[in-house]
Protein backbone atom coordinates (compact mmCIF):
# COMPACT_ATOMS: atom_id res chain seq x y z
CA UNK A 1 0.00 0.00 0.00
CA UNK A 2 1.29 3.40 -1.34
CA UNK A 3 1.47 5.48 2.06
CA UNK A 4 2.44 8.80 0.13
CA UNK A 5 2.82 9.81 -3.70
CA UNK A 6 5.29 12.00 -5.24
CA UNK A 7 4.52 14.00 -8.17
CA UNK A 8 7.26 15.74 -9.85
CA UNK A 9 5.74 18.81 -11.46
CA UNK A 10 6.85 20.93 -14.96
CA UNK A 11 9.76 22.02 -13.12
CA UNK A 12 12.96 20.22 -12.88
CA UNK A 13 13.14 19.46 -8.97
CA UNK A 14 9.65 20.83 -7.40
CA UNK A 15 7.35 17.99 -6.36
CA UNK A 16 3.64 17.69 -5.24
CA UNK A 17 3.51 15.11 -2.13
CA UNK A 18 0.38 13.24 -1.81
CA UNK A 19 -0.36 11.49 1.75
CA UNK A 20 -2.59 8.53 2.03
CA UNK A 21 -5.24 9.61 4.40
CA UNK A 22 -6.62 7.39 6.73
CA UNK A 23 -10.18 8.87 7.67
CA UNK A 24 -12.99 7.05 10.41
CA UNK A 25 -15.04 8.39 12.59
CA UNK A 26 -12.83 10.12 15.09
CA UNK A 27 -10.88 12.22 12.49
CA UNK A 28 -7.70 11.32 10.22
CA UNK A 29 -4.38 10.45 9.99
CA UNK A 30 -1.23 10.82 7.71
CA UNK A 31 2.16 10.73 7.73
CA UNK A 32 3.40 14.34 7.09
CA UNK A 33 7.17 13.24 6.64
CA UNK A 34 9.52 10.24 6.74
CA UNK A 35 12.88 10.49 5.95
CA UNK A 36 13.56 7.28 4.62
CA UNK A 37 10.43 7.58 2.01
CA UNK A 38 11.21 11.39 1.06
CA UNK A 39 14.96 9.86 0.71
CA UNK A 40 13.76 7.07 -1.47
CA UNK A 41 11.73 9.49 -3.72
CA UNK A 42 14.33 11.89 -4.22
CA UNK A 43 13.58 14.76 -1.58
CA UNK A 44 17.39 14.08 0.30
CA UNK A 45 17.39 17.51 2.01
CA UNK A 46 18.05 16.91 5.37
CA UNK A 47 15.65 20.14 7.51
CA UNK A 48 16.95 22.23 10.23
CA UNK A 49 14.33 24.41 11.02
CA UNK A 50 10.36 24.01 10.79
CA UNK A 51 8.34 27.02 10.66
CA UNK A 52 4.22 28.45 10.92
CA UNK A 53 2.80 31.40 9.53
CA UNK A 54 -0.82 32.29 9.94
CA UNK A 55 -1.96 34.92 7.24
CA UNK A 56 -5.29 36.44 6.41
CA UNK A 57 -7.05 36.20 2.96
CA UNK A 58 -5.24 38.36 0.28
CA UNK A 59 -1.98 37.70 1.88
CA UNK A 60 1.01 36.98 -0.96
CA UNK A 61 4.31 36.04 0.62
CA UNK A 62 7.06 35.93 -1.59
CA UNK A 63 9.16 35.54 -3.62
CA UNK A 64 11.54 34.58 -1.54
CA UNK A 65 14.78 32.59 -1.80
CA UNK A 66 18.02 32.80 0.51
CA UNK A 67 22.03 33.32 -1.07
CA UNK A 68 24.54 31.05 0.51
CA UNK A 69 24.26 28.32 1.02
CA UNK A 70 20.45 28.43 -0.25
CA UNK A 71 17.39 26.70 0.90
CA UNK A 72 14.72 23.98 0.06
CA UNK A 73 11.30 23.89 1.47
CA UNK A 74 8.92 21.21 1.96
CA UNK A 75 5.62 23.40 2.02
CA UNK A 76 2.09 22.36 3.56
CA UNK A 77 -1.03 23.91 4.58
CA UNK A 78 -2.42 23.00 8.34
CA UNK A 79 -5.39 25.55 8.04
CA UNK A 80 -7.01 26.78 4.97
CA UNK A 81 -5.68 27.33 1.42
CA UNK A 82 -3.00 28.81 -0.16
CA UNK A 83 -1.96 29.19 -4.29
CA UNK A 84 1.71 28.42 -3.83
CA UNK A 85 4.37 29.68 -6.26
CA UNK A 86 7.74 28.35 -7.17
CA UNK A 87 10.14 30.52 -9.77
CA UNK A 88 13.01 28.56 -11.20
CA UNK A 89 16.00 31.10 -11.00
CA UNK A 90 19.25 28.91 -11.32
CA UNK A 91 20.65 30.56 -14.30
CA UNK A 92 22.02 27.04 -16.14
CA UNK A 93 18.56 25.54 -15.84
CA UNK A 94 16.36 25.44 -19.57
CA UNK A 95 13.57 26.63 -17.06
CA UNK A 96 14.67 29.65 -15.76
CA UNK A 97 12.61 32.46 -15.46
CA UNK A 98 9.49 29.65 -15.15
CA UNK A 99 6.80 29.30 -12.51
CA UNK A 100 4.67 26.76 -11.61
CA UNK A 101 1.18 27.24 -8.92
CA UNK A 102 0.01 24.57 -6.82
CA UNK A 103 -3.13 25.35 -4.51
CA UNK A 104 -2.52 23.18 -1.55
CA UNK A 105 -5.30 23.13 1.03
CA UNK A 106 -5.81 21.92 4.89
CA UNK A 107 -8.37 19.33 3.26
CA UNK A 108 -6.37 17.37 0.91
CA UNK A 109 -2.47 17.80 3.04
CA UNK A 110 -0.73 17.75 -0.18
CA UNK A 111 2.96 19.47 0.01
CA UNK A 112 4.92 20.82 -2.36
CA UNK A 113 8.59 20.20 -2.17
CA UNK A 114 10.76 23.12 -3.33
CA UNK A 115 13.94 22.58 -3.73
CA UNK A 116 17.13 24.84 -3.83
CA UNK A 117 17.54 27.28 -7.04
CA UNK A 118 13.77 28.61 -7.00
CA UNK A 119 12.06 31.83 -5.61
CA UNK A 120 9.11 30.84 -3.47
CA UNK A 121 5.69 32.88 -2.00
CA UNK A 122 2.50 31.98 -1.67
CA UNK A 123 -1.24 33.60 -1.39
CA UNK A 124 -4.04 32.99 0.89
CA UNK A 125 -7.09 32.73 -0.72
CA UNK A 126 -9.21 31.39 1.96
CA UNK A 127 -10.41 33.87 4.96
CA UNK A 128 -7.10 32.71 6.28
CA UNK A 129 -4.29 29.95 6.32
CA UNK A 130 -2.13 28.35 8.01
CA UNK A 131 1.29 27.45 6.78
CA UNK A 132 4.18 24.76 8.26
CA UNK A 133 7.20 24.60 6.03
CA UNK A 134 10.46 22.91 6.96
CA UNK A 135 13.84 24.46 5.55
CA UNK A 136 16.76 22.76 5.05
CA UNK A 137 18.92 25.71 6.36
CA UNK A 138 18.43 28.59 9.43
CA UNK A 139 16.93 31.27 8.20
CA UNK A 140 19.63 34.13 8.03
CA UNK A 141 18.31 37.62 7.01
CA UNK A 142 21.63 39.10 5.51
CA UNK A 143 20.82 36.13 2.83
CA UNK A 144 17.39 36.45 2.81
CA UNK A 145 16.24 38.23 -0.67
CA UNK A 146 13.27 38.75 -2.51
CA UNK A 147 12.22 38.86 -6.45
CA UNK A 148 9.43 41.10 -7.11
CA UNK A 149 6.08 39.04 -6.86
CA UNK A 150 3.99 41.04 -9.47
CA UNK A 151 7.96 41.08 -12.48
CA UNK A 152 6.03 41.86 -15.75
CA UNK A 153 9.21 39.04 -17.26
CA UNK A 154 8.26 36.24 -15.13
CA UNK A 155 4.43 36.92 -14.96
CA UNK A 156 2.90 35.22 -11.87
CA UNK A 157 -0.51 34.77 -12.33
CA UNK A 158 -1.50 35.37 -8.51
CA UNK A 159 -5.12 35.03 -7.54
CA UNK A 160 -5.49 38.64 -6.01
CA UNK A 161 -5.13 41.97 -7.77
CA UNK A 162 -3.97 44.16 -4.61
CA UNK A 163 -2.67 41.72 -2.20
CA UNK A 164 -1.88 41.89 1.59
CA UNK A 165 2.31 42.69 1.21
CA UNK A 166 5.18 43.49 3.90
CA UNK A 167 7.08 45.84 3.34
CA UNK A 168 10.10 43.98 1.79
CA UNK A 169 7.87 42.17 -0.19
CA UNK A 170 6.52 45.89 -1.45
CA UNK A 171 10.44 46.12 -2.32
CA UNK A 172 11.01 42.88 -4.10
CA UNK A 173 14.15 43.36 -6.92
CA UNK A 174 13.06 42.82 -10.56
CA UNK A 175 13.68 39.48 -12.24
CA UNK A 176 15.82 41.56 -15.11
CA UNK A 177 18.07 42.99 -12.41
CA UNK A 178 18.56 39.40 -10.91
CA UNK A 179 19.15 37.64 -13.99
CA UNK A 180 22.24 40.19 -14.70
CA UNK A 181 23.77 39.54 -11.17
CA UNK A 182 23.86 36.06 -11.85
CA UNK A 183 23.77 34.77 -15.62
CA UNK A 184 27.23 33.13 -16.41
Amino acid sequence: MNIVEFVNLQLDGLVLIQPKVFQDARGFFLESYSKSRYSEAGVRDEFVQDNHSRSVKGTLRGLHYQGKPGQSKLVRVAFGTIVDVAVDIRPTSPTFGKWVAVELSAERHEQLYVPVGFAHGFCVTSEAAEVLYKVSSPYDHAEELTIAWDDPTIGVVWPVINPVLSTRDQSGESFLSYKQRHMP
